[in-house]
């Protein structure tokens, strides 16, 4: 009997560690997630394209509410393809940003009854993030935080290929992704988007 109730308190202990590892990975793809869609925003929003061709702030946009002429035409050209950002401008054009098949980004605008207008030039530098561990962040991005986010941790960081960074913070159950310049001065600090696919979904267009 006492052998019975060894071997079932040592098969609860490992069901509860898995459980816990399972919870623990499941946060850090949360906050890999965070980083990225962050970045993938920005990108959109601060392109020269966006900047050139869309009037006023770009509102985010969920990707069950584009066109069908939008969807059709990125299963269509991007087959595998997963929309990380869309936003509308006051005339209606859609920014909608991808992280393709091959792991590389490209932005796509498009018209306001969803037809393709053009690609955006420099959305592929400042949406894809090579992660940067926080040992090797630049000395003004550590200082900044520890003086400007006194309590919040460190939790993941990427830098595009502009050379800027993402910082994700947590304090709790609180969460700020901090962008950076390249030279580490800070630039601004925002709440991560919700992906516009709905929480955990990773849909895969044309797939």
């Amino acid at each position: 009997m006492k052998k019975s109730l060894v071997i079932l308190f040592a098969l609860f202990g490992l069901f509860l560690v898995s459980c816990n590892r399972d919870e623990v990975n499941a946060v850090e793809e949360d906050l890999t997630e965070m980083v990225e869609l962050s970045a993938a925003r920005s990108a959109a929003v601060t392109d020269t394209v966006t900047k050139q061709k869309c009037k006023g702030k770009l509102t985010e946009v969920a990707a069950a509410d584009l066109p069908a002429a939008i969807t059709t035409y990125i299963t269509t050209n991007y087959a595998g393809s997963e929309i990380q950002f869309a936003g509308k401008d006051s005339e209606g054009k859609i920014v909608v940003g991808l992280k393709l098949a091959d792991g590389t980004s490209k932005g796509l605008l498009f018209n306001a009854d969803g037809t393709f207008n053009k690609a955006l030039e420099k959305y592929g530098k400042g949406a894809k993030l090579t992660k940067v561990e926080t040992a090797a962040l630049p000395a003004a991005i550590t200082t900044y935080i520890t003086a400007n986010y006194a309590g919040y941790e460190i939790k993941k960081a990427g830098k595009n290929e502009a050379g800027e960074f993402y910082v994700a913070v947590k304090l709790d159950t609180a969460v700020k992704v901090l962008k950076f310049a390249a030279d580490g001065a800070f630039i601004e600090a925002t709440t991560p988007p919700a992906h516009p696919e709905g929480k955990g979904k990773r849909s895969k267009h044309g797939k």
